[in-house]
């Protein structure tokens, strides 16, 4: 697609066994964020470093930018800033000295934006590089990425290692990328910070894309589902004689629940009126719960 920043078209890699991505097909717009699920071992990593150019596809095409990914690696790199799913670190003594050489290396001579991200992230550079903690080496690998303010971020488990004050921070982190029209494709296994963050998601399982859906259409969906409990047996009795569309019942509990188009909830609220009701629930779908029915209708 000629709009897309992000491009990838039955991108293969095969290691054998079953391991490794197939068929692929990515297409991912500027200023998105566009999250990258599944399991451990399900082919994140392999596809993000085909994006990168670090490994050759077997077949299929990636490009960045219009930029091919394995022929212009280092090109693109000047659009892309990266966080690895595996983080090593050169031998340094202190974050800072990693932090100096990496601004050296990107010709960054103002530190304004990277001194933010290292105090919403809550860092402390000074420390020894390889005493750091897990969580500690994540923060610096992502000031290192993002100080160089660059239009595309590329992120494979970014929150790897980081506590859940530290996720929020990251996830308010990539919000203000976003605001800045930044382009952003991240990996994760955790589906609450892709749901909160991203506008659309693929999931991927045992190297094949299985799903893609938009965030957007996730949480407005056409059909609208209610738990509804009413306080006597003669109410649950009248509206489930009266209304349509039930789902599911409990009689002795003098439950129901119903799912309906959304154009016609003002008609079950008038229904509703009619009756005594205990109380009135919506169902909300979570992204997890949505891709748990995938995974277990390709596993059927």
């Amino acid at each position: 697609m000629s709009d897309s920043i992000i491009h990838a078209e039955n991108l293969t890699k095969d290691y054998g066994h079953g391991r490794g991505v197939f068929n692929i097909n990515l297409d991912i717009p500027e200023g998105k964020v566009y999250g990258y699920v599944g399991t451990n071992g399900s082919g994140k990593t392999t596809t993000i470093r085909q994006l990168m150019g670090f490994v050759k596809p077997d077949s299929g095409k990636v490009s960045i930018k219009g930029l091919d990914s394995w022929k212009k690696s280092t090109e693109i790199m000047n659009h892309v800033s990266y966080v690895p799913g595996e983080i090593a670190f050169p031998s340094l003594a202190a974050g800072t000295d990693f932090l100096k050489l990496q601004a050296e290396y990107l010709g960054i001579h103002d530190f304004t934006y990277m001194n933010h991200v290292i105090s919403l992230l809550q860092l402390d550079p000074t420390a020894n590089l390889k005493r750091m903690s897990k969580g500690m080496k994540q923060k610096t690998a992502i000031v290192a990425a993002l100080m160089g303010d660059k239009e595309i971020l590329v992120l494979d488990e970014p929150t790897t290692g980081l506590d859940p004050l530290m996720r929020d921070s990251f996830l308010e982190l990539i919000r203000e990328e976003k605001a800045k029209g930044r382009t952003i494709f991240m990996s994760s296994h955790i589906f609450e910070e892709i749901e909160h963050i991203c506008d659309k998601v693929t999931m991927i399982k045992d190297g094949e894309i299985v799903d893609t859906v938009d965030l957007w259409n996730l949480r407005h969906w056409d059909t609208k589902t209610f738990d509804i409990t009413f306080s006597s047996a003669e109410d649950y009795t009248g509206f489930v004689s009266k209304w349509n569309y039930i789902k599911d019942v409990d009689v002795a509990a003098h439950k129901c629940q119903v799912e309906m188009p959304v154009a016609d909830i003002r008609q079950l609220f008038d229904t509703l009126s009619e009756f005594s009701v205990a109380s009135l629930k919506e169902q909300h779908i979570t992204l997890e719960q949505y891709f748990k029915q995938i995974y277990m209708k390709g596993d059927n």
